[in-house]
């Protein structure tokens, strides 16, 4: 297999105002913007928005996206943190902090539910360093 791409669809119950917030809020850029459908860039990530409601979708599996956590890996945490929090008034659902695994990180709410773990990698502690591979 040859692939060309790979990226997240996220079925929606309203595609405009998830368009809306990965865009202001996480800096996309609209590459195809239908009402049904809006295709977003940034830099080389892509990700996609299609109305759960849309003829596309197999019957019985139009539902908005649940239980779908998006990894958003940024060079400064703490940065992203203030500026979510005081530019876009996000509440994170959690709160900013260090793990074990190496990981600094808080993470937020974007629409239906998605949640969005913005995240700096940092050194593990030794019980988790030997886990990593090169």
């Amino acid at each position: 297999m040859t692939a060309t791409s790979f990226y997240p669809v996220l079925m929606s119950a309203d595609v405009s105002a998830a368009a809306d917030f990965y865009h202001r809020v996480l800096g996309f850029e609209t590459t195809f913007e239908a009402d049904w459908y809006v295709s977003l860039r940034r830099s080389a990530f892509e990700l996609a928005l299609l109305d759960a409601a849309h003829p596309t979708v197999p019957a019985g599996f139009g539902r908005p996206v649940q239980g779908l956590l998006l990894n958003l890996e940024v060079t400064d945490v703490d940065a992203e943190h203030r500026r979510l929090v005081a530019v876009h008034g996000l509440e994170p659902v959690l709160a900013l902090r260090d793990e074990d695994f190496g990981q600094r990180h808080f993470i937020v709410e974007a629409p239906d539910g998605v949640l969005v773990d913005v995240i700096q990698p940092i050194e593990p502690s030794p019980a988790f360093a030997a886990a990593y591979r090169e």
